[in-house]
């Protein structure tokens, strides 16, 4: 990866050809932090068996409960308390109610768990100090017995308890419940269980029969108050009947019994009228027309008539006979004749007297049809009242009605309930008991140190994924170019990394090292950061080369002396510059304090050649003295420039040493007057966010990165961590070297 110019961003590398998942970085991750995993792993799998022996034994037993859909009818009437219907959504809900609070109540208060220690922790044994507890929590504090909020949160806490070791399941989708307790006592879990089972029934059975009590007592209530509203109802009805003359018999009311009697009357007045009139009408002809009575049907009736037409008809049966044997002036025909106009006169005068009578008789008919329509109109006037009155008379009566037919219904239910109360039956039954196990259920070491296991190995993976992100620094060259998107220049590795014997550098500086090991790794390394630096600038020559770091400590000074050592003992004249005017270090590497250096030779003070030191490596160094800071802009200045510019003439190398860039500015204006700069980094302790921010600060200034360098590599440690890092393949290659 070439170097580059910091006029915009560089983006990070990308490995278009490299695998999503390489094992063997994997593997390399694993290596390095193997201590780290296995720490975690054991302490995680030690703590699982401490955990599995510490624990206590304990017991597990079931009991199964049926949801019985199908109801014995001993009654052929509908329960207060209907059953329950054939619905999964039922079925969980009874699960619920095994689960709940209120039942493992009755369940406390039944066994007496309140008084047993394993439930209720105020009765658990204490020694020592703790025995004291209880006494002195007393005497500052009110106790459970006089303390209703106290009793009540003592007997929460024994109920959930009590819950604690409940296990409530639904066998599938069926009907079947299967109550399961754990117990350290198997004895204990077995009666725990079955007694959640019965109560459960019991707790059924009281519902229902709660249930029908309270409609037996309502509906007595109900039937009673509704008596007496019907009892006001028909007193009413009575009432109101009395009141308005609508009192009834045979179905019909008094008025319109009376009003069709008198109607009969009526049609009989008005035919005995008719037929009366008529007999009148008929006679009154007839005696105009001279009749003599013979076709008077009414004087028939007459004895008188009769009697009188008896004597005309002797009379005048006499009369003929006489008129044929005498004379018409015979003294006894005149008087016989005679005799028969007086008998024709007292039939007059008698039929008169009928006709009078029918005439009589007339009038009175016609009196009596006008009385009895008089009466019939007066009853109809009445009727019509009655009517109204009838429509307050019906409301009154369909209230009463209505009244008897909601008491007959509720007495009628009453007389169920009261014949149900007693043959209750629940909807469950309990088809299997909890006997009492003979073997624990938990815990199972061999689940558990599976699961134990399982979690090591889970715990090491997770702190070491966790120790990777958590990763402050950078350790191989795949990681600077694709964290920070630069050109990756080589690595600089910690002395004692590449001895088996530490104490072969003993009282040697790494640059010392250098010059009495040529051949070590240490040199092949100053020799490979050369060449990379050299060649970054592809087309263009490299001669000044700023070399700087974002923090203090990272090896900056010891690489740039070793790098001109390197230089010079490969023939190059190069000349190594103490830029650091803050705390310049390169003094330490001389054999005496110099007493001039940069600042004097830029201040006139000095020559050039004055304040430069020969090493025994054949390179130049432009030294700082003591008491080198000074407050101008040293690097800004037009006699930095023309003294660079000498420096470029003279040496085929100018190295500059230069302050942290985070630290000092003086950095940042000295950078652009370099052919190159190279950041220098501290193998897995600088932070790659103080890189980042570093490089931010060269941008946009046309200055040349060429690359950033690892310092203090531990070659020993790089071959873990750097898989496809030449450091991985270090101990294949070592034997190249002549440490």
């Amino acid at each position: 990866m070439d170097g580059s110019t910091f006029e915009n961003p560089i983006a990070p590398a990308s490995d278009a050809g490299a695998p999503a998942f390489d094992l063997n970085v994997i593997i390399a991750i694993f290596r390095r932090r193997l201590r780290l995993f296995a720490a975690v792993a054991l302490a995680v799998f030690v703590a699982v068996v401490l955990f599995t022996l510490q624990q206590t034994p304990l017991y597990s037993t079931q009991a199964q409960v049926m949801i019985d859909v199908r109801q014995e009818q001993v009654t052929d009437m509908n329960a207060v308390l209907s059953g329950l219907p054939a619905d999964s959504a039922v079925v969980d809900t009874e699960v619920e109610v095994l689960r709940s609070r209120s039942l493992a109540g009755r369940v406390v208060d039944q066994l007496k768990l309140d008084q047993d220690p394993y439930y209720n922790p105020n009765l658990a044994g204490a020694k020592g100090v703790k025995a004291w507890l209880p006494f002195l929590k007393s005497t500052v504090a009110p106790t459970a017995a006089n303390d209703p909020a106290a009793a009540q949160r003592l007997r929460e806490r024994i109920v959930d308890r009590v819950l604690s070791g409940l296990t409530v399941r639904r066998a599938g989708v069926t009907y079947l419940i299967t109550v399961q307790y754990t117990h350290p006592d198997p004895a204990e879990a077995a009666r725990l269980a079955n007694t959640f089972a019965d109560l459960y029934l019991t707790e059924q059975l009281e519902a229902k029969f709660e249930a029908t009590k309270q409609a037996n007592a309502w509906l007595d209530t109900r039937v009673a108050d509704l008596r007496g509203q019907l009892q006001q109802a028909e007193a009413e009805v009575q009432q109101y009947k009395i009141a308005n003359n609508l009192l009834s018999a045979q179905g019909a009311t008094l008025t319109e019994q009376e009003i069709s009697g008198l109607n009969q009357q009526l049609a009989t007045a008005r035919a005995e009228q008719a037929e009366t009139d008529a007999r009148l009408s008929i006679a009154r002809n007839q005696l105009a027309r001279g009749s003599n009575g013979d076709d008077l049907g009414e004087s028939l009736n007459s004895p008188v008539v009769q009697q009188l037409r008896k004597q005309r008809a002797e009379k005048s049966a006499q009369v003929n006979a006489m008129a044929e044997r005498y004379d018409e002036r015979w003294p006894d025909l005149i008087k016989a004749r005679r005799e028969l106009s007086d008998i024709d006169t007292q039939i007059q005068a008698e039929i008169k007297r009928i006709i009078s009578n029918l005439e009589a008789q007339a009038q009175i008919s016609r009196q009596r049809t006008g009385s009895v329509a008089g009466s019939v109109g007066a009853a109809r006037g009445t009727l019509a009242g009655n009517n109204r009155a009838g429509i307050r008379l019906a409301e009154l009566e369909r209230k009463a009605e209505s009244v008897r037919t909601l008491y007959e219904s509720l007495l009628a239910r009453f007389k169920q309930t009261t014949t149900q109360q007693g043959i209750e039956q629940p909807d469950a039954r309990v088809i299997s008991r909890a006997t009492i196990p003979t073997k624990p259920s938990a815990p199972k070491p061999s689940l558990n140190l599976l699961i134990g296991l399982v979690a090591a190995l889970g715990a090491g993976g997770a702190a070491v994924v966790l120790a990777e992100v958590m990763m402050a620094g950078l350790f191989t060259e795949d990681e600077v170019e694709r964290r920070l998107g630069v050109p990756y220049l080589g690595s600089v590795p910690l002395l004692s990394s590449t001895l088996d014997d530490a104490r072969a550098a003993r009282g040697l500086a790494p640059p010392d090292y250098l010059l009495n090991k040529p051949l070590s790794s240490f040199a092949e390394s100053l020799r490979k950061l050369r060449a990379a630096i050299l060649f970054s600038k592809v087309g263009e020559s490299v001669k000044v080369i700023a070399v700087t770091s974002s923090l203090p400590g990272e090896g900056k000074t010891t690489t740039t002396f070793s790098l001109g050592r390197t230089l010079a003992a490969s023939g190059a004249n190069v000349v190594v510059v103490d830029c650091d005017l803050r705390q310049g270090a390169i003094n330490r590497f001389l054999p005496t304090a110099p007493t001039v250096g940069l600042v004097e030779v830029l201040n006139g003070a000095a020559t050039l050649d004055e304040a430069l030191y020969a090493d025994e490596s054949g390179a130049k160094v432009l030294p700082l003295t003591k008491s080198a800071y000074t407050p101008r802009d040293v690097f800004g200045s037009a006699a930095f420039q023309r003294l660079l510019a000498e420096l470029r003439q003279r040496f085929d190398v100018v190295l500059l040493d230069t302050a942290p860039l985070l630290a000092i500015a003086d950095t940042r204006i000295l950078a652009p007057h370099a052919d190159a700069v190279v950041m220098l980094a501290r193998w897995k302790r600088t932070p790659v966010k103080a890189i980042t921010t570093a490089l931010s600060l060269l941008q946009g200034r046309g200055i040349f990165l060429a690359g950033v360098a690892l310092t203090q590599v531990d070659l020993k440690a790089q071959s873990r961590y750097g898989y496809g890092d030449a450091g991985y393949y270090y101990k294949s290659y070592r034997k190249y070297y002549a440490d």
